[in-house]
């Protein structure tokens, strides 16, 4: 058996703000939608994105929900175009997203940026061309 990633769960300070970003700004489509939960698919091939109240997620952990900083994760976005990368980082920032990194090109040849959703999860948006 092999690990696959069937969804990823961000625990939100605001349920109903970072669904208004994913959904409406960044276009992902509602799945399930319940009071303190929302589900919704990021696109084929792609796993599901869940939104959990905070609290929530660590007591179903069983974690103390204290915690800030960088969370040593960061989801990326990989697209097929420069102008691809600039539209997605002009969406997430219209969306309520904070542009962390301008995209710019990169050493290796290719292009990205960096923003952050309005609870502080990293979005890296990158192409090899």
């Amino acid at each position: 058996m092999s690990v696959q990633v069937s969804a990823i769960m961000l625990g939100v300070a605001d349920v109903d703000r970072a669904k208004a970003f994913y959904v409406a700004g960044l276009g992902c489509e509602v799945d399930q939608d319940f009071p303190g939960f929302v589900r919704c698919r990021l696109g084929d091939g792609s796993s599901m994105l869940a939104l959990y109240e905070w609290d929530a997620v660590a007591r179903d952990a069983g974690v103390s929900p204290e915690g800030c900083g960088f969370r040593g994760v960061s989801f990326h976005h990989i697209t097929d175009s420069r102008e691809q990368v600039d539209e997605v980082m002009r969406a997430a920032q219209g969306a309520g997203g904070t542009v962390v990194k301008p995209a710019s090109a990169e050493e290796w040849g290719g292009y990205s940026g960096f923003f952050s959703d309005p609870d502080g999860y990293l979005w890296k948006v990158v192409t090899a061309s």
